[in-house]
């Protein structure tokens, strides 16, 4: 995860956390002079918009007297969905048995997108099942994954 995201998440998920959801992950895209954060919140009961908008709301006061990014951004709050990103190994052990969509920082073994089932996590490497073939896929090397619905 990039340090931006890393100091972001760091700041936010105690805000997420004191409401009663988790924070699912935190990504930061900049595009050019505007740039979007997206954070992920969840909850066993799942999440509807009212809960995006009062999590908004909390984290902007926060964003406001940080100041964490200087630059323009929109800030996105949404549940992870079906096609939700994995960001963290327990989350990857949350998803065992799952259809999961990887793609690496840099190419492994002449690719760098993979789609399989996921069979497990090994101390740092997620073990992906791809054509009747086990990977293990060094977590430090994905750059982004997502469970594919």
């Amino acid at each position: 995860m990039a340090s931006k995201q890393v100091l972001l998440e760091g700041m936010l998920s105690p805000v997420i956390e004191s409401m009663g959801f988790e924070c699912w992950g935190v990504e930061y895209v900049s595009q050019g002079r505007h740039s979007v954060l997206r954070v992920y919140i969840d909850c066993e009961a799942g999440i509807t918009l009212e809960n995006c908008e009062s999590v908004s709301r909390q984290i902007s006061g926060v964003l406001d007297v940080e100041d964490p990014i200087s630059s323009e951004y929109t800030l996105e709050v949404s549940s992870p969905g079906m096609d939700r990103p994995l960001f963290t190994l327990s989350q990857f052990e949350r998803f065992v048995g799952s259809t999961v969509g990887i793609k690496l920082k840099m190419p492994f073994e002449g690719k760098r997108k993979y789609q399989g089932v996921l069979k497990g996590v090994e101390q740092d490497e997620v073990v992906l099942l791809v054509e009747q073939h086990e990977l293990l896929l060094p977590y430090e090397m994905i750059d982004k994954a997502n469970v594919v619905a």
